[in-house]
């Protein structure tokens, strides 16, 4: 059985989605809040598995109230249900943790849908708002590349260098006036530093972190 708190100030709508809740064999609603500090104090007292939760309501808004809740009970999931599908809504309740958001016009069957989704761990969201989320992660800068796992040698630097240029260890040797045995362990230290699985993924790392 899915345990189920509703979280809106509209009464009217609360006890319309519970009537709708109350009709489905696998759902209980365990508590209704008309705002979110209500929300949050009737999270630790009803224990549900997952919160409907509005987002525009007095005392405390929908996001704060989710944030109180994914903290202190992270194993209760939180879906956005509102009117609102402004980038500031959106982006605010997920940043506070709602696993899914969902606009009130939603069909019944995408809101059961959602709420199974949401006990399983899974992400249910309005198309509008999936766009929205891919829109704003495509403008994110590209990360940066993660640290050597130690620095190389200058010599380990200069065997890099010319590995990348496509040198065999035997050109490598004689470029550098070594021997090709300290060559190869050269490239065997360099590719464990570099986190590099063969020669080309060195080179790549290797440009990544600005080393060529």
């Amino acid at each position: 059985m899915i345990r189920v708190l509703l979280a809106d100030d509209q009464r009217l709508f609360r006890e319309a989605l519970a009537l709708l809740l109350s009709v489905q064999d696998d759902v209980q609603v365990v508590g209704e809040a008309a705002d979110g500090a209500q929300a949050v104090e009737l999270t630790g007292r009803a224990s549900p598995d997952v919160v409907l939760m509005d987002l525009r309501m007095p005392v405390m808004d929908g996001p704060t109230a989710t944030r109180h809740i994914r903290t202190n009970h992270p194993e209760v999931q939180v879906i956005a249900l509102t009117t609102f599908d402004d980038d500031a809504d959106v982006f605010s309740a997920i940043r506070a943790g709602a696993i899914g958001y969902l606009l009130k016009d939603a069909s019944s069957e995408r809101l059961m849908e959602a709420v199974r989704a949401a006990v399983r761990g899974e992400s249910v969201l309005e198309p509008g708002v999936a766009a929205k989320l891919v829109f704003r992660v495509a403008q994110l800068p590209e990360p940066a590349p993660d640290p050597l796992i130690a620095p190389l040698s200058g010599r380990e630097l200069d065997v890099v260098r010319l590995l990348a240029g496509g040198r065999s260890n035997r050109e490598i040797a004689s470029a550098l006036f070594l021997a090709e045995g300290t060559v190869k362990n050269h490239v065997t230290n360099a590719l464990a530093k570099l986190g590099a699985r063969d020669r080309t993924q060195a080179a790549l790392r290797a440009r990544e972190l600005g080393l060529l």
